[in-house]
């Protein structure tokens, strides 16, 4: 912001000791002007290979494979594979193109939220996405806390686990949320790297274990006619498995969760030298190529995967408490290639769903910042790293305990998180091909959105734990944007102010006369009569010298749930008065930023003159709070007093 408290009108003061209060609230703070690092950054300070970057989504979507295959067999049992393909069909032909397309209208890792922000006017714009960040934030808590709770049951499980683990399932996974914390109130730093190490073994290993399972299938063909004769005694007829396979695939949504974090993480990628920041063309083909190659491969993993596994382990064993639930491919690592394997096995697993948490950390801090502070919808502390890494592990601890650290309980608010997600990125870029007159893309995603807008509805129907914390997620955000809001109302929102040629050759005239005189003015018809009639009452009310020079001010409104502006001051002569114009949602704030950009640039301070505003003081304050307007002249003085400590130096409000 061009003007500050802290700034304006300092002193100095007797150095004192600063108490372990003080020495914490510094820790605490001290980054809060500096974005953060992560993953998911905005910008990158350095950039690599497509191929890298999509390992960093892969920590997040190919950790998945750590349950996935277990939650797919509870949920469809001996149709598992059948239900499995219909999501890697919805996978390749709807959420891929979807998020293709995201990428090339969203590249600067803000995703589909960005898309949707300017669909609704106003305040109902604002809603609809803070309704959408609960909705993320609960994609991305939820990851936080089952890849914990399921890296716990990994580490449970493992032949060579000490007695004690089994019963602290709550306290191991909670220790995890902590290590995760501990690394981000450290400083968390680029970790690309680390993501590349850890998806190559972890993807590495899972191959071994499809070929040992695939060679153990081949040798005992039985097992494939058996689990069909089984199938057919079920079900029966096979239009009607098909028909059941459409009815719970929605139950697999975890196995989509990769795509949203696969454009967040667009800044990392190289993009090409030609590259432009309006139009990134080698970044945006890098970031087709992450997301068709990580659904292909994940796409490929799920297939195997739900036919060994259905085949090679007894549906007993995915039921709770069974040596497979969350995590079947763990169960065939050890039953196949043995316990030493197996542990090294559980310990990838462990790593990358630990990572996955560290990548949905990172998620968390740059969205949250990234919006909410722009609507003046968060307290200050919340520019700060680890103020909200500690909100979060909170969060993720309530979140562990509630759920008793089950895999299974998760399940369904993760999907929903998920799916919500991908049903508003279908609709956003279905209204994109519209805008673009693009008829046939159109039909096609439109198709797209009402398919995940069906899944979506029967996954909350089914299991609707994930709505409830979301619905948590969403009135808490609403509630403190409502709290930050009218906290923040008396703060200067103009991140910049500048004055063209002509509004600045005005008050540098007045300047010289030692006197910068400047009359409020409501814009009306732009007559000459409301210009002379509001100069004279001025003169006459405020007694303004006769042969002084005056300057009008106005604020033309706009979208008043704004809350950070740039601000373009125009100077015009209108019926041989001069007016300086400029636009924006909150006229009170907005002529304080001015004035005191008049005083930095003539250092003359200037005088305003208002009249006052019929009307209740109680309606004038909701209306300034919702709408930007109200009882403009108190208000003004009152921003004007917190931004500028030093009485001298405070331009002067008049109000007759």
């Amino acid at each position: 912001m061009p003007h500050s408290s802290t700034e304006a009108g300092s002193t100095a003061a007797p150095r004192t000791v600063p108490t372990r209060r003080d020495r914490l609230s510094h820790w605490l703070l001290q980054d809060s002007e500096r974005p953060h690092q992560g993953p998911h950054a905005r910008t990158a300070e350095k950039t690599h290979s497509w191929w890298r970057v999509m390992c960093l989504t892969g920590v997040d979507y190919f950790s998945t494979l750590g349950y996935q295959p277990a939650i797919a067999a509870l949920a469809a049992g001996l149709l598992s594979p059948f239900a499995t393909i219909v999501l890697v069909l919805l996978t390749l032909l709807g959420a891929l193109p979807v998020y293709r397309r995201v990428a090339r209208e969203s590249f600067n890792g803000s995703g589909s939220i960005h898309m949707l922000e300017h669909l609704l006017p106003w305040w109902a714009g604002k809603l609809f996405v803070l309704a959408l960040l609960g909705f993320a934030a609960t994609d991305f808590m939820i990851t936080i806390t089952l890849s914990a709770a399921d890296a716990t049951a990994h580490a449970i499980e493992n032949p060579f686990a000490p007695e004690w683990f089994h019963g602290n399932e709550i306290g191991i996974t909670l220790a995890l949320i902590s290590l995760l914390a501990i690394v981000f109130l450290k400083g968390f730093k680029e970790a690309i790297g680390i993501a590349v190490v850890l998806v190559g073994i972890y993807l590495a290993l899972n191959l071994v274990v499809v070929f040992v399972s695939l060679a153990q299938i081949a040798s005992q063909p039985v097992m494939i006619t058996d689990w069909w004769s089984a199938l057919n005694a079920q079900h029966g007829d096979p239009l009607i498995m098909v028909g059941i396979a459409l009815i719970v695939f929605p139950k697999l949504a975890l196995g989509l969760s990769g795509f949203e974090t696969g454009v967040a993480v667009m800044p990392q990628i190289t993009g090409d030298p030609s590259d432009t920041p309006e139009r990134p063309a080698g970044r945006i083909r890098g970031a087709g190529r992450l997301l068709t190659t990580a659904a292909v491969i994940m796409s490929g993993f799920l297939i195997l995967t739900s036919f060994m596994t259905t085949f090679l382990i007894p549906q007993a064993e995915f039921q709770p408490g069974g040596q497979a639930n969350g995590r079947a491919l763990a169960y065939l690592a050890h039953e196949f290639l043995g316990p030493v394997f197996g542990t090294v096995y559980d310990i990838s697993t462990i790593c990358i769903l630990w990572f996955a948490g560290a990548s949905a950390m990172a998620g968390l801090l740059n969205l949250v910042p990234r919006y909410l502070p722009r609507y003046g919808m968060a307290p200050q502390w919340a520019r700060a790293v680890r103020p909200l890494v500690l909100v979060f592990t909170a969060i993720a601890f309530i979140i562990t305990v509630v759920f008793q650290a089950s895999v299974d309980a998760q399940g369904g608010a993760y999907a929903t998180g998920v799916l919500v997600l991908i049903t508003s990125a279908s609709a956003a870029v279905t209204l994109s091909a519209r805008r673009q007159g693009q008829r046939k893309r159109t039909i096609g995603f439109g198709a797209i959105s009402l398919v995940f807008a069906y899944t979506t509805v029967l996954n909350i129907i089914e299991r609707p734990d994930g709505l409830r914390i979301a619905a948590l997620f969403i009135a808490g955000i609403l509630l403190i944007s409502l709290i930050s809001r009218v906290r923040r109302s008396f703060q200067l929102r103009a991140t910049s102010v500048v004055l063209d040629e002509t509004a600045l050759a005005f008050v540098k005239a007045d300047a010289t006369d030692g006197a910068v005189r400047v009359i409020a003015n409501e814009p009306d018809d732009g007559s000459e009569h409301e210009y002379r009639h509001k100069d004279r009452d001025e003169r006459r009310y405020s007694h303004i010298p006769r042969d002084s020079q005056t300057i009008f001010l106005e604020v033309h409104g706009t979208d008043s749930s704004e809350f950070e502006e740039d601000l373009l001051v125009r100077g015009v002569v209108k019926h041989g008065y001069r007016v300086l114009e400029v636009y924006s949602g909150n006229i009170p704030n907005t002529l304080a930023s001015v004035l005191l950009e008049i005083r930095d640039l003539t250092g003359v301070v200037p005088t305003i003159y208002f009249e006052w505003t019929e009307g209740s003081p109680i309606s004038n304050m909701a209306r300034f709070l919702f709408f930007g307007n109200g009882e403009v002249a108190p208000v003004t003085r009152e921003v004007l007093r917190v931004a500028e400590r030093d009485v001298k130096r405070r331009p002067a409000v008049h109000v007759s």
